[in-house]
């Protein structure tokens, strides 16, 4: 449960309190409404029931993002790995594009899939997308087999953390572009491991909140892979001169 969630409930329980001993000493509460009160006071009863079911809701939550990214062994079984991949990708309502084909596939607005990406069985992936989806280090396995892909996108995923840039190395003899831009959970530390992905040639790191450094940080990831294009908006890349430190975005 949230700390604000607990710092509401705990005023609230002492506001209770201090209503019942004045009310036991004989004094009149004045300045609380009724209904406040009534509130203030029913909060306080069902103080551990809400805990309760705050708890149950973040185990919830959990439990949906683990079998989200569980390994779809029963597909990859039936269809294949590589139809496997992509049924994983467009289930978390990312997109994919096949080798050799123009094409993207994407879920429609009402969330059914284009069952026509199980013609390309005997293909492997050279793309996905899968910007502000819930995909995490665990789903990565989903996509291990795919040795063809040369573009990953996962801007905006909330679940990306350092973890996840560590299982990256799996792509490393084919990723050519990564966008890992404005993904809330990766700090300075993760991104030393993108120094596997020797061929990588376009890596974007805009928007990331918690690098302190942005500026320094773009110049370590520009010596461990010299032949890429750093992308990195979204920052104040100047430098303090007294200090030789860099000037946050909020001066």
């Amino acid at each position: 449960m949230s700390a604000t969630l607990v710092s509401l409930l705990g005023c609230c329980q002492r506001s209770s309190r201090v209503l019942v001993v004045k009310r036991s000493m004989g004094f009149k509460p004045v300045g609380w409404p009724p209904v406040q009160r009534s509130v203030l006071l029913f909060l306080s009863q069902r103080f551990y029931d809400f805990e309760v079911v705050f708890k149950w809701i973040a185990w919830m939550k959990l439990r949906r993002l683990q079998t989200t990214n569980a390994y779809y062994s029963y597909t990859a079984g039936l269809y294949g790995p590589n139809v496997a991949a992509a049924y994983y990708a467009l289930c978390l309502k990312g997109g994919l594009r096949f080798v050799g084909q123009s094409n993207w596939f994407r879920v429609d607005q009402r969330g059914k899939l284009d069952w026509d990406f199980l013609t390309y069985r005997d293909k492997q992936l050279e793309e996905v997308d899968m910007s502000h989806t819930l995909i995490n280090h665990t789903g990565l396995s989903n996509l291990a087999g795919q040795q063809s892909l040369r573009t990953m996108s996962f801007r905006g995923c909330s679940e990306v953390d350092d973890w996840f840039l560590a299982r990256l190395h799996l792509f490393q003899d084919s990723l050519k572009e990564l966008d890992i831009s404005y993904c809330p959970r990766i700090t300075t530390g993760g991104l030393v491991a993108l120094r596997n992905l020797k061929g990588l040639q376009r890596l974007n790191i805009s928007g990331l909140p918690s690098i302190s450094t942005p500026g320094l940080v773009t110049i370590l990831l520009e010596e461990m892979l010299p032949e890429c294009e750093i992308i990195a908006s979204g920052y104040d890349h100047s430098l303090d001169p007294e200090g030789g430190q860099e000037k946050s975005s909020q001066g």
